[in-house]
């Protein structure tokens, strides 16, 4: 006899949250491993991943509709790529941790890099309540910010030869304009940040006033450098290249040929460094498990995982009440040792001394000095 309590989830109910628990437990392991932890940084930065003004998601989504293949590396090992390498290093950057990396991309590939000009802040204050109160006017986004003000890089001026140059700070009344490679055009914004041209530099976009707002780093004739390294080019203005700047189809256009100059082509894979910008990551053992060679013991583990349970999803539910293994009483007990004989396929052994046994007692009983068969058999006649 055994019974079945009622349970208290229905069957549907309870696959269900396990279908669920089990999806979401193996997309937490997935992000995780992948470094995406939710989050775009501070409002403010200038990076690739930005979308803010002075950010440059903008310049990432336009290499991609141009059918370049463009990566966001959050990993500090992505310095090492031959690609075309695009630096956006902050304001307060160390100038001698910088120069070591410039160093090691001399023989491993270009590298474009785009100098810092803006201090950023999340939009507040009385232009929020403006936008809040304008029933008619966009919603506000989280990484809308406000440009409070402009800051020349001056660790650019610490940088060891060939990449040594000094920047500076220029406001015009007018409106600022520029040139380079067949194109013209004008920036969005009076206040600007440039460089004089000088020989050991090939100035790339010229202002108006004829100062430097992107160069190529020349280095001097005959030396290693300007024999073997691979190019670096500084964009000094970064609103040519911005999501502010790109606004504009020239500037956008300008931007697009600045990219090809760097690397050296039209298809030349792009990789847009984020770990300057405070995404570096090291790899860790769960990152690995989602990479070959590793992955298919991953999705092993994972079917394995299923299999478990599935099998536990069966099992679910009160378990049956059994009686005791052994019941009480003179009859469950033959029943118990027929049953044991039977399992243990005894049945030769239990003929000869059961017949042995019945003619001993028939010895007795009939006063015989011997059981034997015959005898037995003519007493009993």
């Amino acid at each position: 006899m055994s019974a079945r309590t009622s349970s208290a989830f229905s069957v549907r109910t309870v696959l269900a949250l396990v279908l669920f628990g089990a999806l979401a437990f193996v997309a937490t392991l997935y992000f995780i491993g992948a470094g995406d932890t939710g989050g775009r940084g501070r409002a403010g930065e200038a990076h690739a991943a930005s979308n803010a003004l002075n950010g440059y998601s903008g310049l990432v989504k336009l290499l991609e509709l141009e059918g370049q293949d463009v990566t966001l590396s959050r990993s500090p090992t992505g310095l090492d790529t031959s690609e075309l390498l695009v630096l956006t290093p902050a304001l307060y950057t160390d100038a001698d941790e910088f120069a070591d990396i410039l160093e090691n991309r001399l023989y491993r590939g270009p590298t474009l890099v785009i100098l810092p000009k803006w201090y950023a802040t999340p939009v507040t204050g009385q232009l929020s309540r403006k936008l809040r109160q304008d029933e008619d006017g966009p919603e506000i986004q989280d990484d809308w910010v406000q440009l409070q003000g402009m800051s020349a890089p001056g660790w650019v001026a610490e940088l060891p030869s060939p990449y040594r140059f000094e920047t500076r700070e220029e406001s015009s009344r007018r409106i600022v304009r520029w040139g380079g490679f067949g194109l013209q055009g004008s920036l969005p914004e009076k206040r600007n940040i440039v460089t004089d041209a000088e020989p050991s530099f090939e100035t790339l976009v010229l202002s108006g006033a004829a100062d430097a707002l992107a160069i190529s780093v020349i280095g001097e004739e005959g030396s290693d450098f300007y024999e073997n390294g691979h190019s670096v080019t500084f964009v000094i203005e970064p609103d040519l290249l911005n999501n502010y700047g790109l606004a504009d189809p020239r500037r956008a256009e300008l931007a697009l040929e600045l990219v090809r100059y760097a690397g050296y082509g039209d298809d030349v894979p792009v990789v847009f460094d984020l770990s300057l910008n405070g995404f570096g990551g090291q790899a860790n053992l769960l990152t690995l498990a989602f990479r070959p060679p590793f992955l298919a013991a991953t999705i092993c583990l994972i079917l394995a995982m299923l299999v478990i349970g599935w099998r536990a999803f069966l099992r679910f539910g009160p378990p049956a009440a059994h009686g005791p293994a052994i019941a009480f009483g003179k009859r469950q007990l033959v029943a118990n040792a027929a049953g044991l004989i039977l399992r243990g396929r005894r049945y030769g052994l239990l003929a000869a001394p059961y017949s042995q046994m019945i003619a001993r007692r028939l010895q007795s009983r009939l006063g015989l000095l011997r059981p034997d068969p015959s005898a037995i058999d003519a007493a009993l006649a």
